[in-house]
C-alpha cells in the first residue's frame, strides 16, 4: 500500500492480538440496541468480523513477518482497579457468570466476556511494557472489547474497560512516565478517557469526533478538563460529512501544535476506523490513506519528544469490507514496511464530493483554536 512516510525507518512494531479476542460474544442484539417486539434479532455491529478480517488481511499480504508478535495474558484485578473501583468488575463478572447479558451502557457480553476483556487490558499493558522496555518502538493492540467509552464505574458503548486509559495508568505507575497524550480518532467521543482524566494534567486528551454523535451531547469544544487539568482537554468536534480536508487541517491546526506545547513523553491512539467513508454507524469520508498520514503526523511528535513510543489501541470500525485496509495502513506506517498491497478503494473515496475542507468546518476548527489556545 505504500503509505509510510518516506521520512519512516523501518521500525519495530510490536503487533498484539489473539484468538480469544474474536470469542467476546455481544449477542443476538438489533445493530446496537436490545431486540424485541419492535426489533428483529440480528447481529451487532461489533462483532468479530471487522477485527478477524484486518488481521485476516495482514496474514493474507504476507505482512505479518514485519511485525513482532506477542500473546497476551490476562490483566489481574490490580492492573484494572488503576481505572476502575472493584465493584465495577464484580458486576461484569456477576452479568457473564449468569449466562451474559448488558454489562453496562448498551454492552452486551457473554459468558467468556470479563476473560477476554481481562485479555484486551493484558495486551495493552504488555505492549507498555515492551515500548518502554525498548524492545519495541511502538505496538498496535488488535483487541476486543473495545475501551475508549468505559467510564470508572460502568461499561459504555460496547467498552468494558477502559484499555487505553488502563494503559496511561500503568505506564505511569509502573514505568515512572509523567506526561501521557492520547489522540482518538475514533467517530465517536472518547467520553471514558476524558472522564478518567479530566483533572490530571499529566495527561493530554484529545478526541477528534463526529460533532454529536455519541454518547448524546458528549464532547463539546468547552470541555477543556478541570482544576488542575484545566487546558489538557481537546475536544474537536467535526461536522458530518467532514473529510480529508478537515481532519488534516484539525492535525496542523489543533492537534500538534497542543502536542508540541505538552510535550509527551509517550502517545497513545485509541484507533477507531468507523471515521471512515464506508462505516455503517458515523458520516465522516476518511480513506486509508488519511489514517496513514495521521499516523506519520503522531510519529514525528513521537520521535521528537517521547523517544518514538506510540501504543495504538483498536476501538472502533464496523466496516467489515473497508476496516482491514484502514488498519494495514496504519501498520505499515508504524512499521516502515509496505504490504505491497494498494487498497482498491482509496481511490472511490478521495473522488467523493466534499474531501477538501469546507467553510463550516474550516469555521470549526478556528473556534476550538481560539478557545483551546486562547
Amino acid at each position: 500500500m505504500h503509505f509510510h512516510s518516506d521520512t519512516t525507518c523501518t521500525r519495530r512494531t510490536g503487533w498484539v492480538t489473539s484468538e480469544l479476542y474474536y470469542w467476546h460474544d455481544t449477542q443476538n442484539w438489533c445493530g446496537f440496541l436490545e431486540p424485541g417486539l419492535t426489533l428483529q434479532p440480528g447481529v451487532h455491529f461489533e462483532n468479530p468480523e471487522t477485527k478477524r478480517r484486518f488481521h485476516g488481511l495482514v496474514e493474507a499480504t504476507e505482512f505479518a513477518p514485519h511485525l513482532h508478535p506477542l500473546r497476551p495474558r490476562p490483566a489481574s484485578d490490580e492492573t484494572i482497579r488503576l481505572v476502575h473501583p472493584q465493584s465495577h468488575i464484580d458486576r461484569v463478572a456477576a452479568v457473564c457468570a449468569s449466562g451474559g447479558g448488558d454489562t453496562g451502557q448498551l454492552t452486551p457480553g457473554g459468558p467468556a466476556s470479563l476473560d477476554i476483556a481481562r485479555l484486551a487490558v493484558g495486551g495493552v499493558t504488555a505492549a507498555v511494557d515492551k515500548v518502554i522496555a525498548g524492545d519495541w518502538d511502538n505496538a498496535y493492540v488488535l483487541c476486543r472489547p473495545p475501551g475508549h467509552h468505559a467510564l470508572p464505574e460502568m461499561a459504555m458503548g460496547f467498552c468494558i474497560f477502559a484499555n487505553a486509559a488502563i494503559g496511561v495508568k500503568h505506564a505511569q505507575k509502573e514505568h515512572g512516565i509523567k506526561r501521557i497524550a492520547t489522540i482518538d480518532w475514533d467517530v465517536h467521543h472518547g467520553n471514558g478517557t476524558e472522564a478518567i482524566f479530566y483533572d490530571d494534567p499529566s495527561v493530554l486528551s484529545i478526541s477528534l469526533h463526529q460533532d454529536n454523535l455519541f454518547p448524546p451531547d458528549s464532547g463539546p469544544i468547552e470541555a477543556m478538563g478541570e482544576g488542575d487539568g484545566k487546558g489538557a482537554n481537546l475536544n474537536i468536534p467535526l461536522p458530518p460529512g467532514s473529510g480529508s480536508g478537515a481532519y488534516r487541517k484539525a492535525f496542523e491546526e489543533l492537534v500538534l501544535p497542543a502536542l508540541d506545547r505538552f510535550k509527551p513523553e509517550m502517545i497513545f491512539i485509541p484507533s477507531g476506523f468507523d471515521s471512515c467513508a464506508l462505516d455503517p454507524l458515523g458520516m465522516q469520508m476518511l480513506a486509508s490513506p488519511d489514517y496513514a498520514w495521521m499516523t506519520a503526523r503522531l510519529m514525528e511528535v513521537a520521535d521528537k519528544h517521547a523517544k518514538g513510543r506510540i501504543i495504538v489501541t483498536h476501538e472502533g470500525g464496523y466496516s467489515a469490507i473497508y476496516v482491514p485496509y484502514c488498519g494495514l495502513a496504519v501498520l505499515e506506517t508504524l512499521s516502515g514496511a509496505s504490504a505491497t498491497l494498494e487498497d482498491p478503494m482509496a481511490e472511490f473515496i478521495a473522488a467523493y464530493g466534499g474531501q477538501d475542507i469546507t467553510p463550516d468546518q474550516s469555521k470549526l476548527i478556528q473556534s476550538v483554536k481560539e478557545a483551546f489556545f486562547n
